[in-house]
């Protein structure tokens, strides 16, 4: 979910193969070849879980706003920032004559309403509807008691949207422009369920349209929109997309000129650290150890204490990923939330409420073999098959059957789509995954404990901490934001999971390309990219 993004790996390499053209920021005819990590699951904005998939829609579809080669937040399909009425609870857009969609139709209000009512409709089992939860009438909607037309959204003319919230949203305009996504009415209507399972089953409103994804191969492109109506500022004409895995052949590419743009992990980024070509930047993210509490086995807090203790969060970043990542402080990674009268970081002003300890991690553990009445105790944790999840779960299995008598880890590795599958399915006992968020406000990470949450994977469930979240967040300003401090403080008083590290990404960018700009919540948006 870029929606998250649900990485639940951290490369994205790049591969392909790069044609003739002429150069400097003048739109040419050279492509440009980049990677995904896997293959995305679908080009739905609706059904969108993962991060592939997502990295897709953020380069072929626009929302009422959009971020810039800068990554500020500016208009997109709408012809402005608004202002909201109504203490905050009140949006009124007016929308650009000259958006149009792939196939030449206008972008209309109509398919803004329509990619929200479809989204929040229990038909469409979308896994992250709660995005619109602050939109009036979001609950008896969602769950079927009243009409999909008394949701808090509504065309008032072809080019005129209103959204009524029931409770002001402090990070709407993050989701205005990343999560609120148009669909085409008609296409909708035309391919029902199965509107985006290929490239062919969507039409697209951003600078690029999809070619040539059929749902489950490794290559495709990002061609032009010669219908955006931002298109005469679009230089690279054509992307080529191709998945892969093994950093080595992306880095030899690379080397080789046969691709601009890769992630790079590891070693390599330490060795390499003063490659001018490197470029590294934290991510609005965290990667999670996470404890399906719908087993029995797994199911206490003994258990997630022992192994959150047990883990040198320092030794992991330093000397297992060694990319750049930095440890997890808490719930909330560093970045994603400032105090409103300070401007001081939350998670650097609340500190590290994660520590290592293992003398006391063992009595954890103890505790835990007491609790179940067992001695000896196999424990599966699942992982993507990438490099970097498959280091840091060995990393786990070493040092937790190191200090932990009576325990053996079996590592599970499996590719990205099955992992996703299996973390809603709850087909795990421990899982390494993680979470990215799409607005800088702590809310969106302390939210994947609250029981009602559809993407709370562990099924953990604690009536105080709902309580503090919901007191939280019924509150604004200075007053909202020392609640959010006081539910991330009991979070993890209690380990409702156990945050592992903050990834970063570096960048192996050609010096032969600008314009590839990178922030804690954005890849970079091929829109802007140019030869120089």
């Amino acid at each position: 979910m870029r929606n998250k993004k649900w990485l639940l790996g951290l490369a994205f390499l790049g591969l392909g193969f790069v044609l003739a053209g002429c150069g400097k920021s003048a739109t040419s005819t050279k492509e440009l070849s980049v990677t995904l990590p896997d293959e995305p699951m679908t080009v739905d904005p609706n059904k969108q879980t993962d991060t592939n998939s997502a990295a897709v829609i953020l380069q072929s579809m626009e929302g009422l706003y959009r971020y810039d080669k800068n990554n500020k937040l500016t208009p997109g399909v709408a012809t402005k920032v608004v202002t909201p009425t109504n203490n905050g609870k009140t949006y009124t857009f007016n929308l650009r004559k000259d958006a149009k969609w792939s196939n030449g139709q206008p972008v209309t209000a109509q398919d803004f309403v329509t990619s929200f009512r479809r989204n929040v409709d229990p038909k469409t089992k979308s896994q992250y509807s709660t995005l619109f939860a602050a939109f009036k009438n979001y609950t008896p909607v969602s769950t079927g008691k009243i009409s999909l037309s008394k949701l808090g959204v509504q065309a008032l003319g072809k080019y005129k949207l209103r959204i009524q919230l029931s409770t002001p949203v402090p990070y709407f305009n993050d989701l205005a422009a990343d999560k609120f996504l148009p669909l085409n009415t008609a296409a909708v209507k035309k391919y029902g369920q199965s509107y985006g399972t290929s490239s062919s089953k969507a039409v697209y409103d951003g600078a690029y349209k999809v070619v040539g994804w059929t749902g489950s191969n490794s290559s495709f492109s990002y061609q032009k929109n010669n219908y955006y109506w931002n298109k005469n500022n679009v230089k690279v004409p054509k992307v080529n997309v191709t998945v892969t895995k093994d950093q080595n052949t992306a880095i030899d590419l690379f080397k080789s000129g046969k691709i601009q743009e890769t992630t790079v992990t590891g070693q390599y980024v330490r060795q390499n650290k003063n490659d001018p070509e490197m470029k590294t930047h934290l991510l609005g993210r965290l990667q999670y150890l996470y404890f399906n509490n719908k087993k029995n086995q797994t199911n206490s807090e003994n258990l997630r204490k022992a192994f959150s203790l047990v883990v040198d969060r320092n030794t992991l970043t330093n000397n297992v990923l060694e990319d750049g990542s930095k440890p997890a402080l808490s719930a909330v990674p560093v970045g994603d939330m400032k105090n409103p009268k300070t401007g001081q970081d939350m998670a650097t002003e609340q500190g590290n409420l994660l520590k290592t300890d293992v003398a006391q991690a063992k009595q954890y553990w103890n505790k835990y073999l007491q609790e179940k009445g067992t001695k000896n105790v196999t424990l599966d944790l699942l992982t993507d098959n990438t490099d970097a999840d498959r280091n840091v779960g060995q990393y786990v299995q070493q040092v937790a059957e190191k200090n932990f008598k009576g325990l053996k880890v079996t590592l599970t590795q499996v590719p990205h789509a099955q992992h996703v599958a299996r973390d809603f399915a709850g087909q795990f006992e421990m899982n390494l995954t993680g979470w990215s968020t799409n607005w800088l406000d702590a809310s969106d990470f302390l939210s994947l404990a609250q029981s009602t949450n559809t993407v709370n994977f562990t099924h953990w469930k604690d009536a105080q901490f709902d309580s503090l979240l919901k007191q939280a967040n019924a509150k604004s300003g200075y007053a909202r934001y020392q609640g959010l401090m006081k539910a991330n403080q009991y979070l993890m008083s209690v380990q409702g999971f156990v945050p592992l590290y903050q990834p970063a990404e570096a960048k192996l960018v050609s010096k032969k390309v600008g314009g590839l700009n990178y922030s804690l919540l954005n890849e970079a948006q091929y829109q802007y990219a140019y030869w120089k």
